[in-house]
């Protein structure tokens, strides 16, 4: 077998789907932040302690919601969390405690499918003493 051929056993395992019940206890948390210092920051923290395997940062854009009656807009850095349905609650609370807003955006959205491999890679990054 030459080097240029695929090695399909390891294809095969990167492109298998998890069955959604597998993947249900990975979690997507949707947050933003101010500045992208602060993202840079909040993911900084949030992967380097495990409470996230990945954390995405996406590029300024404009937020406009009513906040204490007037109409607000601003430019945030959104902010998406990979992590698992077990530690969502700490990385809300940790998030809170490293956000400046007084009602920080906070979304936690279920995985229904994804990679095998690439669930259980999450999974694996925010268990501690696994990673």
């Amino acid at each position: 077998m030459s080097d240029a051929t695929p090695d399909t056993d390891s294809t095969a395992s990167r492109s298998q789907a998890a069955p959604i019940t597998d993947a249900c206890d990975v979690v997507l948390i949707l947050s933003n932040a101010p500045d992208l210092m602060l993202a840079k920051r909040i993911a900084h923290i949030l992967v380097e302690e495990h409470y996230a395997a990945c954390v995405n940062l996406g590029p300024a854009g404009l937020s406009m919601y009513m906040w204490q009656g007037s109409l607000e807009g601003a430019d945030e850095i959104p902010i998406t969390i990979k992590t698992t349905a077990a530690r969502a609650p700490a990385v809300m609370e940790k998030l809170a405690q490293l956000h400046p807003y007084e009602v920080p955006e906070m979304l936690v959205l279920p995985a229904v499918g994804g990679s095998a491999s690439y669930i259980e890679w999450v999974r694996m990054q925010v268990t501690p003493g696994e990673a």
